[in-house]
C-alpha cells in the first residue's frame, strides 16, 4: 500500500466517520427502529412457538435476528446518502480534478457505516441478552455473528453507494427504505421457511437472499454451529458485496468521467 494511498484512505475514512456520526439521523434509525422491532415481534408473536417444528421456544431468539438484518439494512441508505450528498454538493467533481484513488474513495466511505454497524450490534448483543437470549453457540457464536453482520453490513452499504452514485440523489436513497423492508419481510425473517403454507410466499422466501443471510446468523442462536447455514450466509454476504463493490466502481468510473 502506497503512502499516498494510505494518507488518502486515512484521511477520507475519518471523514466518513465524522459525517456519519455527526447526524442524529444516521446513528438512532439502527437503533430504535431494529430494537423496537426486537420487542414488537417478540413480544407478539410468542404464541407462534407451539406450532410443531418450530425451532425454539422463545421467540425473542428467533426475533432478534430480525433486529440485526434491518440494521444491515438501513446501512445501505446512510452509506448511499453520503455518496449521493457528496455528488449533490458537488465533492466528487472536486475530487476528480485531483490524484485521488478511486479504491480509497470508495473503501473510505465505508468506514463510517462499518463502525456504526459495530455499535449497533453491541447494543444488539446487550438488548438481547438483557431480555434473555441465551445463543446456542455460546460466547464465541456471539463474536461470529457480529462478523457475519458486519459483511452485510459492508454489502448493503456497497449497495448503497451505487445507487447513491448512479441516481447523484439522497432522495432516491431514501426511496429505497420501503423496498428494503418489503424484501426483508418476504423472507425468513419473521417465519421460518418449513412452516410458510403459502406456496408462492415460500418460493420467494426460498430465492430471497436475504432468507439466507437470516438462517446463517440465526443458526448461531438457536442451533449452534450449523456450518452449511454459516457457509452459505457468509458467501452470500461476501458475494453480494465484491458484485456491488464491482458495480459502485464501475458506477463511479462513469461519474468522474461525466465531471
Amino acid at each position: 500500500m502506497s503512502s499516498l494511498f494510505a494518507t488518502q484512505l486515512r484521511r477520507l475514512a475519518r471523514r466518513s466517520v465524522v459525517r456519519t456520526f455527526r447526524d442524529p439521523a444516521n446513528v438512532a434509525p439502527g437503533i430504535i427502529i431494529p430494537i423496537l422491532l426486537f420487542f414488537v415481534l417478540g413480544k407478539g408473536l410468542q404464541s407462534v412457538t407451539s406450532l410443531k417444528g418450530f425451532p425454539t421456544d422463545n421467540f425473542e431468539d428467533f426475533a432478534l435476528i430480525v433486529a440485526f438484518m434491518e440494521g444491515g439494512l438501513l446501512a445501505t441508505i446512510t452509506a448511499g446518502q453520503m455518496m449521493a450528498l457528496d455528488i449533490e454538493t458537488g465533492f466528487v467533481n472536486r475530487l476528480a480534478l485531483t490524484p485521488i484513488r478511486q479504491t480509497a474513495l470508495l473503501a473510505s466511505q465505508l468506514a463510517g457505516p462499518l463502525l456504526l454497524g459495530l455499535i449497533d450490534a453491541a447494543v444488539y448483543v446487550g438488548v438481547g441478552y438483557a431480555a434473555g437470549v441465551r445463543p446456542e453457540a455460546g460466547p464465541a457464536g456471539m463474536v461470529t455473528l457480529v462478523v457475519l453482520f458486519l459483511v452485510i453490513v459492508l454489502a448493503f452499504g456497497t449497495m448503497g453507494m451505487f445507487v447513491g452514485l448512479r441516481t447523484g440523489s439522497s432522495g432516491a436513497v431514501q426511496a429505497m427504505v420501503p423496498l428494503t423492508t418489503i424484501v426483508l419481510f418476504l423472507s425468513s425473517a419473521v417465519f421460518p421457511r418449513n412452516l410458510i403454507e403459502k406456496d408462492w410466499f415460500k418460493w420467494i422466501a426460498t430465492v430471497n437472499p436475504i432468507s439466507y443471510l437470516v438462517e446463517g446468523m440465526r443458526s448461531l442462536v438457536i442451533t449452534g454451529w450449523d456450518v452449511q447455514a454459516l457457509g452459505l450466509g457468509f458467501a452470500i454476504a461476501a458475494g453480494g458485496f465484491l458484485l456491488m463493490l464491482v458495480a459502485a466502481a464501475a458506477a463511479m468510473r462513469g461519474r468522474l468521467v461525466r465531471t
